[in-house]
This record gives C-alpha cells, structure tokens and sequence, in this order.
C-alpha cells in the first residue's frame, strides 16, 4: 500500500530514497527546483548528467521521461530527472505531465526506492496552474502500481501546499 503525503519545504532538505527533479531537457541544471538540487546536491550530479548527455540522451531527455542518477551530497540515494511539459492553453498537455510522474516511479521500482519526494513539477517557469497540476499528480500517484511505500510531494510555498491539501481531501 502506497501513501501519499505531503510537506512544505525545501526538496533539496528531504531524506528519501529517490528526489525527483523537475529537470530541463539539457539534464545540465537551471533554475527553480533543478538548479536548486545541483546546488545542493554538489558536482557528481552534473558529472552523472554530462555522462548521459554523452551516451543515451545525446539530444537531451524528452519531456515527460525519467532517468536517475546519484544523488551526490542529498540525503537521498538517487536523484530521478524528469522533465515537465511546458503548459499551453492551446494544447492538451496534461497526458506529458502525468507522464512525469508514472515515469519517474516506474525508474524509482526498478531502482527499489521505497520513498519518493516529488516537487510540483511543471508548476514554475513552465507555469501549469497549480490546481490543475495537483490534480494530475496526485490521480497518478493514487492509481499508478508502484513498490514505493511512501510518495511525498513537497510543496516550496504555503500557497502550493494548501492547494495540493485541498485536493488529497
């Protein structure tokens, strides 16, 4: 049985088996949470991505795949990049979002991770509205069969907390 909880915080301050990024394509760090866990995490993060540039993600990740390296100096054993579509009221884009989510537990059960801290992926600079993303998120971590015990969204602002709360029920 999963169990999905939630934290206000810092992801970066999270102990837990595998620490999703909300990574650019590049894998090479940026701003918002990615830039925050190669901060935090240190160089062998970087030197981990540089590697998978060079080898299977030559042109980059695809939105809405996932791929794990170490976790360098995050009190975790893996970091999981995955990144997050770019929200556009045009175009449906929710399936990629869901996608992030389904992919990164999927690479989190075939590392053994038991505990899973997500950030609201999507919800910054790629500005998917928070309720909506909430919604997707947490429909595919209730439904997704997964090993993990625990999945836990950490939610950097009261604001994002509250809504995230609102629809656990």
């Amino acid at each position: 049985m999963t169990t999905i909880t939630l934290v206000q915080g810092d992801i970066t301050r999270q102990s837990a088996d595998a620490i999703v990024n909300a990574a650019n394509s590049s894998l090479l760090g940026g701003g918002g949470v990615d830039g925050a866990i190669h901060r935090r995490g240190g160089p062998a993060i970087l030197e981990a991505c540089r590697t998978l540039r060079a080898s299977r993600y030559g042109k980059g990740l695809p939105t809405g795949r996932a791929v794990a390296t170490t976790a360098g100096d995050l009190d975790a054993c893996w970091v999981i990049h995955t990144v997050g579509p770019v929200f556009s009221s045009t175009e449906d884009r929710s399936e990629l979002l869901a996608s992030c989510y389904r992919e990164s537990l999927r690479v989190a059960d075939e590392l053994g991770a038991r505990t899973v801290a997500f950030p609201a992926i999507s919800t910054g600079v790629y500005r998917w509205p928070m309720a909506d993303a909430a919604r997707i998120a947490l429909e595919t971590a209730r439904t997704i069969p997964t090993a993990v015990e625990e999945i836990r969204f950490v939610l950097f602002g009261r604001d994002a907390y509250d809504v995230f709360a609102g629809r656990l029920g």
